[in-house]
């Protein structure tokens, strides 16, 4: 059977193809093939780029320690006594708490002189000290998370007031570490002990204070 030299009729034309037609039909193949070959490039590199994420994810070891290097607050307490009108407070605690920072705190806007010890519990939590002298209450207001008093707490016979702010904590009213805080006066010394731990560790804090607390002079001289 001889094979038919007629031009193919093309469908949707009705019609066999002109040569410009064909030429165009090829053209627009090409560029159809070429596009998703360049998308499932574009797939395969991102696929291949989200593997490398999750292998450093997952793979990598990451330390559970804070990355800053352990201080040892007694110490830095003992060097800077010097500077400070008042005894340093620097509470003895169980094995296994540690702190990241340790320092005396001057030349501040609101010109309160303050003693500084950040520690981290042995869950890995965060609990402030803060040591200040001649405080205002502009300043202990920020120390709080501008929270209100919520009670009063004593522990081993001192009273401390209570600034519960964990309602607040992740909403737009930001109460930053200050998630809950504990804030007690004795002479012209106030303290304030605030975190993210677990409330029963911020008061185990405040309850080694308590010797530091109940031995400061009525009137601090700078």
């Amino acid at each position: 059977m001889a094979k038919s030299t007629e031009p193919r009729v093309v469908a949707e034309l009705g019609r066999p193809e002109t040569a410009e037609e064909t030429a165009a039909r090829k053209a627009e193949q090409s560029r159809l093939y070429r596009d998703r070959k360049t998308l499932r490039n574009l797939l395969y590199a991102l696929l291949v780029s989200v593997g490398l994420v999750a292998a450093i994810i997952f793979l990598v070891p990451r330390p559970e320690e804070s990355l800053l290097e352990s201080v040892d607050y007694q110490d830095v307490a003992a060097s800077a006594q010097a500077s400070m009108p008042v005894p340093l407070a620097a509470p003895e605690l169980p094995e296994g708490w540690t702190s990241n920072a340790a320092e005396v705190r001057s030349g501040t806007a609101d010109g309160v002189l303050s003693w500084y010890v950040g520690l981290i519990t042995p869950q890995k939590q965060y609990i402030g000290l803060t040591q200040a002298v001649d405080a205002n209450p502009t300043w202990l207001a920020d120390q709080v998370g501008r929270g209100l008093a919520s009670g009063t707490v004593s522990l081993d016979g001192v009273d401390w007031t209570v600034y519960d702010n964990r309602d607040r904590a992740g909403s737009s009213d930001e109460v930053g570490n200050a998630e809950y805080a504990l804030t007690t006066e004795s002479g012209a010394t106030t303290y304030v002990v605030f975190g993210t731990a677990d409330p029963d560790e911020i008061e185990q804090v405040a309850a080694a204070l308590a010797a530091n607390v109940q031995e400061q002079p009525a009137e601090a001289t700078r």
